[in-house]
């Protein structure tokens, strides 16, 4: 496709968001809507990924900062093609330009891909049919259905307005024409604003043909300007998620009350239940079960384990068969061996947990060393904390624990003998 450049507009104040924070900072799936674009320009390889930011000032490079990424300011919001103007100084002449959106967080590396081929050929338009196309600017077409240009809709005439073909706002064409045409806008329309869509009829009139293409689904190009917006695309692309999974071998109850927030890897014959969260870098292995209002984050789900209902797993990792609450909470640093048992209420805090181990009932297991074949009786606290430093405890094989147990550590609570035979 030869060398293209990606120009990301992200400068936008997002008023009808009503937040402090920069509208593309705020999070679909638990990434910045910002991440999403620049993780899908990655994957065209482009020479270079240059980022027009402005409301929120250092907000969104400090949060995005990265060495393959250029950051341009625009001071003041003038309009669509004066904030493409502001980064076509970093613009490189001899390849393709494609422009993009930060708060358009959706769209495939295919569909660019197809509109970066066009644009390579003269100018690639990115547009969808909408059964109600208001607020968008629309295609108009000659008679022979050639793109002669787009009209804004505060500019549009009533029969204009009737077209149902919109603009995307995304395209692809030669970097050198785009610097010219941009040289040339005006402001003289109902925003007062330098239109990047005025560049289609100065294609025309160079005699480019515009071609166009369309996303499989309009959820592509659908960009968030409120909150309501952000929830709803946020429901589509779960689903989305939830249906690649399925299709993958992966059981879910119910599709609509599954969130994923990260990089998550499910093997076949997981069953998820209702009202789960997986966040971070998860991964579950074949023939878990994850219980209805779990919570796993950055964490490793062994084959065949258990989690019960409104468990929390943060940070650790789960063996093979073990089985894990209702209501317990691994936090960070912790290690289950296979077939470990941590029951109803139960806390555990950097520990390893040996081989069928088991912590059944109303504990806190703190920077712990167990052994296998261990047994925790109810209410057992490990005190590793004296108010400046914390200490470990080391419970060896086969030890046990009465009800209500307190080690105030550093202590060892040694191997458990054989029991001797009564004479």
């Amino acid at each position: 496709m030869g060398k293209l450049n990606i120009v990301i507009l992200a400068a936008g104040q997002g008023t009808r968001m009503k937040s402090r924070r920069p509208k593309v900072l705020h999070a679909l799936a638990g990434k910045p809507l910002l991440a999403h674009v620049i993780d899908t320009a990655r994957c065209l390889k482009p020479a270079k990924i240059i980022v027009v930011y402005g409301h929120g000032g250092e907000q969104v490079p400090k949060a995005l900062a990265s060495d393959d990424l250029v950051w341009v300011e625009q001071a003041e919001q003038l309009g669509t093609g004066h904030a493409v103007e502001q980064a076509m100084a970093e613009v490189d002449d001899d390849s393709s330009l494609l422009i993009l959106y930060g708060d358009v967080p959706l769209l495939q590396t295919a569909t660019l891909a197809e509109l970066v081929r066009l644009g390579a050929e003269g100018f690639g338009l990115l547009t969808v049919h909408l059964t109600n196309p208001a607020g968008y600017g629309r295609i108009v077409r000659d008679n022979h259905g050639a793109v002669m240009r787009i009209v804004e809709e505060k500019d549009a005439s009533e029969a204009e307005r009737s077209i149902t073909e919109i603009n995307s706002g995304i395209m692809c064409t030669s970097a050198k024409d785009m610097r010219d045409w941009l040289a040339r806008l005006e402001n003289t329309n109902a925003q007062q604003e330098y239109y990047l869509t005025d560049t289609i009829a100065m294609a025309v009139e160079a005699g480019i043909r515009v071609k166009t293409t369309h996303p499989e689904a309009e959820q592509e190009v659908a960009g968030i300007n409120s909150r309501s917006q952000l929830a709803e695309l946020e429901r589509f692309y779960q689903l989305q998620l939830a249906e690649q999974l399925m299709a993958a071998g992966v059981t879910i109850i119910d599709p609509a009350r599954l969130d994923i927030r990260g990089d998550v890897q499910i093997a076949a014959d997981v069953t998820i239940d209702v009202n789960v969260i997986l966040q971070g870098k998860v991964n579950i292995a074949a023939g878990a079960s994850i219980g209805p209002s779990c919570v796993i984050i950055d964490s490793a789900i062994g084959e065949g384990a258990e989690l019960l209902s409104n468990c929390v797993i943060e940070n650790s990792s789960v063996g093979a068969g073990c089985q894990i609450g209702p209501f317990a909470r691994l936090r960070p640093g912790v290690e289950l061996s296979e077939k470990a048992k941590v029951g109803n209420f139960v806390e555990i805090k950097n520990s390893t947990i040996g081989k069928g181990s088991k912590v059944n009932h109303l504990s806190y297991v703190g920077d712990t060393t167990m052994g296998s074949g261990v047994n925790i009786g109810a209410g057992t606290i490990t005190a590793n904390y004296d108010g400046a430093n914390k200490h470990p405890t080391v419970i060896e094989d086969n030890a046990s624990t009465g009800a209500n147990s307190v080690m105030v550590a550093p202590v060892t609570i040694e191997k458990a003998q054989p029991l001797a035979l009564v004479q």
